[in-house]
């Protein structure tokens, strides 16, 4: 959200020293220079601060504080506007300092910070007769009360906010208030009031270029609802255009994000291959795990299931678990629950689903509205079908697609039914297939269809082969060992595995110097044990014992190698075969009844 700005009190600071500096500041703000305004605020906050001008100083913070972006480090922002709150006595000015601290703290997505300045700021304001501080006030109550648990205490100041903006001049203050109107509508599905607010929003943007921004953006994902793509290039290019003309500071990522929506809405993959590293980079940049999740949805619509693997990668249960209760919480294991849904990564969709279960019935929407991405039953049947709750998934599909009928949310609908493949009448997930095949050249083609990536040779791979050639029928490791390597003195760690893991050993330590986190630490040590374990005097390669002893060693120490090779490409792979494949005097491939898979085990291509 963008915070309705109103000056402390323009006539005390004519005759502030800082006066001309804010002036201009005020000035390249209003042509749409952000950047520079942005100097002078900062020029006349230190002219202030050195000629003991409170005020002017106040103002010069308060205007610094419009330029914030959202879900990034604020900097020093927040000690500045703390330092002047604790110095002023003026409760006009604690207000506007206090609304400001909140925004500071909730765009940095802390809301817990945020929310004792928010309740500071409302009881002044409802103590002054002040509409405009009110709505300022009540703006960053919302902003700071973003939270899933906090829907109904947002339908209340909406309502208020609403009623404090509706007389008022200041066009930002009533944009204000029908942005916020729109998003709540968003969240409990209102259309009528949905409705009313983006036509209030078409009239607001006569008025300004930012409110022609925000009218343009916000309408999106209401076409989109309707699919109405036709209009969709028209809304981007009206929101391209006041975006030059006005100051956003989210301007250039609410385009990406306009962009980036709108070919994964039209089936567009190169549309979505081109926005795709744009989120990558911000997250990366930045730490954002919001956009982080929203770019494994974009990456998933350009067809890149290894990108969305990465990206969700990072979200281990400890990460979900820590994620901040703001604005963007159940967007985030919305995003992550999908990509996880796509490259089917057990550990994150159990992880998510154990959070995201008991917000059922939800609707998901962006902040500010600047994309809904469905219903949490929606995703919620996947998972639970995924994992084998048939009832779970039943009864969250059918309230998904009840909501998406209702609201005329065709293509929600439409995917959903596909993706269950009608749970009413056919199994909940079809078969997946999968490869895992020598190619010409020695080289092993493995994955699932159409997300398929090769291996150099490796004896677990052969193993592999041999198990899944016959499920469900123990293997002798002799029997397996005879088709690889003759018999006799057994290396406990074969060459290719050796090099893989004394590579991943070099990483691991890269990454600890750089980052040092626990399970970076328990992996190095894992595999530092593993390769000792395999190395004799001076490094040489250490052979088994007795010839059984010695094939049930080498088999299985080849079988978790190749594992990791195929998990390092596909986690849901490489943690299916963990689950399915045992390893021991005798070996087998476990089929899974209620996720079935085709394997293709041979060249298609060969005779």
């Amino acid at each position: 959200m963008e915070p309705p700005f109103v000056e402390p009190s323009s006539a005390a600071t004519d005759s502030s020293p800082a006066a001309s500096l804010l002036a201009q500041a005020e000035r390249a703000w209003a042509s749409g220079d952000g950047e520079t305004a942005m100097a002078f605020f900062e020029q006349a906050c230190a002219l202030a601060e050195q000629s003991k001008d409170l005020l002017g100083r106040v103002t010069a913070v308060l205007g610094l504080a419009r330029g914030q972006r959202y879900n990034l480090t604020p900097g020093l922002l927040p000690v500045q506007l703390h330092t002047l709150y604790d110095l002023v006595d003026d409760p006009r000015l604690r207000i506007r300092l206090a609304a400001a601290l909140t925004r500071c703290w909730a765009y940095a997505n802390e809301p817990r910070r945020a929310q004792p300045f928010a309740v500071e700021a409302l009881r002044l304001a409802e103590q002054t007769d002040d509409p405009v501080l009110l709505v300022d006030a009540l703006d960053a109550a919302l902003v700071s009360h973003w939270g899933p648990d906090d829907l109904a205490l947002r339908r209340d100041w909406a309502i208020k906010l609403g009623d404090a903006a509706a007389h008022l001049v200041d066009h930002d203050a009533r944009l204000q208030a029908e942005l916020w109107t729109l998003t709540v509508a968003w969240e409990v599905l209102d259309l009528p009031r949905m409705h009313r607010a983006m036509r209030a929003l078409d009239l607001l943007a006569d008025e300004s270029p930012r409110a022609e921004f925000f009218a343009a953006s916000r309408r999106l994902p209401l076409e989109l609802l309707r699919q109405n793509l036709d209009v969709v290039p028209l809304l981007i290019e009206r929101a391209a255009t006041a975006v030059k003309r006005a100051v956003i500071p989210d301007g250039s990522d609410i385009l990406h994000s306009m962009r980036g929506y709108a070919a994964f809405f039209a089936g567009d993959p190169a549309g979505c291959a081109a926005e795709a590293p744009a989120y990558e980079e911000h997250a990366t940049a930045f730490g954002v795990a919001t956009v982080r999740a929203e770019a494994a949805v974009v990456w998933l619509g350009a067809g890149r299931l290894d990108k969305v693997a990465e990206m969700i990668g990072v979200f281990t249960p400890d990460v979900l678990a820590d994620l901040p209760r703001d604005s963007d919480w159940l967007l985030t294991l919305q995003c992550v629950l999908e990509g996880a849904l796509a490259v089917r990564d057990l550990t994150v969709i159990n992880g998510t689903l154990a959070l995201l279960g008991p917000y059922s019935g939800r609707s998901v929407v962006n902040a500010g509205a600047v994309m809904w991405h469905g219903m949490t039953d929606d995703t919620l049947a996947r998972a639970y079908a995924l994992v084998g709750d048939a009832d779970a998934a039943t009864r969250h599909a059918q309230a998904a697609l009840a909501t998406y009928e209702r609201i005329g949310a065709t293509w929600w609908r439409n995917r959903l039914r596909v993706q269950l493949h009608d749970p009413k009448r056919r199994p909940a997930i079809a078969d997946e297939i999968v490869h895992l095949h020598r190619q010409p050249g020695g080289m092993w083609l493995v994955g699932r269809e159409e997300a398929t990536f090769v291996l150099p040779r490796m004896r677990g791979l052969t193993h592999l082969h041999a198990l899944l050639s016959r499920p469900d029928t123990d293997h002798p490791v002799v029997a397996l060992i005879g088709a690889t390597i003759d018999q006799g003195g057994l290396e406990v760690i074969d060459d290719e595995s050796r090099r893989y893991l004394t590579a991943r050993l070099a990483d691991l330590t890269a990454e600890i110097e750089f980052a040092d986190r626990p399970e970076l630490r328990e992996e190095r040590d894992a595999i530092t044990s593993y390769l000792g374990a395999g190395s004799g005097l001076g490094g040489r390669s250490r052979t088994t014992g007795s010839s059984g002893e010695r094939a049930r060693v080498a088999v299985r120490k080849a079988i978790v190698a190749a594992l990791a090779r195929i998990a390092e490409n596909d986690p849901w792979l490489g943690r299916h075969l963990h689950d399915r494949v045992r390893t021991g005097f005798e070996c087998r491939y476990d089929s899974d009844p209620d996720h079935p898979i085709r394997w293709i085990l041979r060249d298609r291509s060969s005779s």
